[in-house]
């Protein structure tokens, strides 16, 4: 059997690639997925579900760079988190700060969180997710009065008030419902 050069270097490649993986679990959920050609990493850490979760949304670490979970994840942010006390106990914030770095943007194989990463690389850490580029481009077509003038919305921050799979990390467009105006397109 003769094997040409492409072949060789693909079959090769292949190999390497499982090492090559830090992240050895999650790479291979990412490959037996179906989705994985896009979104996002799903929030799997019951830590980080429901300390983050008991006061907003769960974000999925893809939707920012892990230089951003750093600075919102210390303990000194923590205790003025966007206007409220957030402090966490030590072993606690450990274990919060890691899942999200290890699923940050900039470390996942989610399509959607590479376009985040790729946004984010240059510059400032954004500290909202709302303030990332690629998700201000991917909202700009809805007008003002659809978000913050909704009283079941307010701002894009709430993620879960339109995006109907947010819970599982899926953000597309064929699962967004906007409360009160259930016939817009864009």
């Amino acid at each position: 059997m003769r094997i040409n050069m492409k072949t060789l270097l693909l079959l090769a490649g292949l190999l390497c690639l499982p090492v090559a993986v830090q992240a050895e679990e999650q790479y291979s959920d990412w490959m037996l997925s179906i989705s994985r050609h896009k979104e996002f990493n799903p929030v799997k850490n019951a830590t980080y579900s429901e300390e983050c979760g008991s006061c907003h949304f769960a974000y999925p670490p893809g939707l920012l760079p892990s230089q951003s979970w750093e600075k919102l994840l210390n303990a000194k942010a923590l205790e003025n988190h966007f206007g409220e006390n957030a402090e966490l106990e030590a072993d606690t914030l450990r274990e919060v700060r890691a899942f999200a770095r290890e699923n940050a943007a900039d470390k996942s194989y989610y399509k959607r969180a590479r376009k985040i990463a790729v946004a984010t690389e240059n510059g400032e850490a954004p500290l909202r997710i709302t303030e990332v580029r690629y998700i201000k481009r991917k909202h700009h077509e809805i007008p003002e009065k659809m978000v913050k003038g909704n009283k079941d919305v307010k701002s894009l921050s709430y993620c879960d008030a339109c995006h109907t799979q947010a819970k599982n990390a899926v953000f597309d467009e064929e699962t967004v419902r906007i409360p009160n105006y259930p016939d817009w397109e864009d």
